[in-house]
């Protein structure tokens, strides 16, 4: 049984809960000056000043020898952090793209140019189970140093279910192999192949009959671009209640591009998350607060495509619960940023820091369903911890776009130090 102790910490800064915190509540931190955790295995035992855990770990043990302490003085505590929506499985890059776009190509004229999600499907199609594995490990490390101790994973960039099954066990692969955990999302349906243009309904039952029998069990949720002129509500709808029916829990992209209610639904169905939300109406976004629906916003991706941000200070002011994404992927957002992801939704989204770091946190556990294990600094969850190299909170954001995290704890484990 080993004893992990962190000490002397300038501030210990947690949210508080096993769910989602929505509205006001955002705000609220636990923050503990000379803060200390103290961990038994992979588990937080104690969490408060350094001398109560100091009389905590006397009342367990008497061999100071074996127990491995790091001080934490000057420096800040924090949970790990989550990220709720990335594609980081691909093969390829579209770096030609990026380039095209911001000399103000289009959408479209990209298409024609051979690039667009089709383009990252080609690339993933071709590419080996041993290449895939490889560029995921190497951002799964920059991940780390990032701070980022567990990460959604979805598939998306096959055409058909066989590449989608090598995403699958890609990251199956990488969750036993890498300290980070993944949870997996199957997104069968993102685009609609050449091969069933013009009838994504005949897709939609594709994936209802191969997709969903060989990802279940596998993958913990199911996702659906829910977008005009892809999948339309009827067709989104169709899939995730398939979904549900296989044991699948719902996330949904809603409300990207237009405004088409992906929101309404994900409130219908009682979604995990809704993702991205640009264009949701306030009607939409209300019956999300009220059907406990995680709003995970994805600010880089904004930034990225010159997008105005998301309204997450009004879905804050309303109730929700917000949570914040990276997005990350080969063409619309290819970073796994957290500081820049921080800088953007406290500079332009009005977010406060105290908000941002809950939605980094416990929120962003809430949005994979992970918030009764991860998220937060409390006796009972997983310790996933942070140091940073600043002696307060506010540093995220006044130091911003930095990478302040100096040490990972995962699982109880120095993973990272310097």
């Amino acid at each position: 049984m080993g004893f992990l102790m962190i000490k002397n910490a300038a501030e210990l800064v947690t949210p508080i809960g096993r769910s989602a915190r929505g509205g006001r509540a955002m705000g609220e931190l636990r923050i503990v000056q000379d803060g200390a955790v103290l961990c038994r295995d992979d588990k937080i035992l104690a969490v408060g000043t350094t001398a109560e855990v100091k009389n905590t770990l006397a009342e367990l043990t008497t061999d100071f020898s074996s127990i491995e302490q790091i001080d934490a003085e000057g420096k800040t505590v924090l949970p790990g952090y989550i990220d709720p929506h990335t594609h980081f499985i691909f093969g390829g890059y579209r770096q030609d793209e990026f380039q095209m776009r911001l000399q103000g190509a289009t959408y479209m004229e990209i298409m024609e140019a051979g690039g667009g999600i089709a383009a990252t499907n080609r690339a993933t199609h071709e590419a080996t189970e041993e290449q895939l594995y490889e560029a995921g490990l190497l951002r799964l490390n920059r991940m780390l140093d990032l701070g980022i101790t567990t990460v959604e994973g979805k598939t998306g960039y096959g055409d058909d279910t066989e590449t989608e099954d090598k995403m699958l066990t890609v990251m199956e692969r990488l969750d036993r192999d890498h300290p980070v955990d993944i949870v997996r999302t199957y997104m069968g349906a993102h685009s609609v192949p050449p091969a069933f243009k013009g009838r994504t309904g005949d897709y939609v039952d594709y994936l209802i009959a191969e997709g969903l029998p060989m990802a279940r069990g596998r993958a913990d949720f199911c996702d659906v671009f829910t977008e005009k002129g892809v999948f339309e509500l009827e067709e989104s709808e169709k899939l995730l209640l398939a979904a549900r029916e296989h044991g699948f829990k719902l996330k949904m992209h809603a409300d990207e591009i237009a405004p088409l209610g992906g929101a309404g639904l994900a409130a219908n169905l009682r979604a995990t998350s809704a993702d991205h939300l640009l264009k949701a109406s306030d009607e939409d976004l209300l019956a999300m607060r009220d059907a406990g629906v995680v709003a995970t916003l994805l600010p880089c991706t904004a930034f990225s495509l010159r997008e105005p941000y998301a309204r997450g200070r009004f879905m804050i002011d309303s109730g929700l619960a917000v949570a914040l994404g990276t997005d990350l992927n080969p063409g619309s957002c290819y970073t796994q940023s957290i500081p820049l992801m921080t800088a953007l939704a406290t500079i332009y989204m009005r977010m406060t820091i105290e908000e941002t770091i809950t939605a980094l946190t416990l929120n962003a556990a809430a949005a994979i369903a992970r918030a009764d294990t991860v998220g937060s600094l409390e006796p009972g969850k997983k310790a996933d911890i942070i140091i940073l190299d600043c002696p307060d909170y506010r540093h995220l954001s006044y130091h911003f776009a930095m990478n302040l995290v100096e040490t990972v704890i995962k699982s109880g484990k120095i993973v990272r130090k310097p």
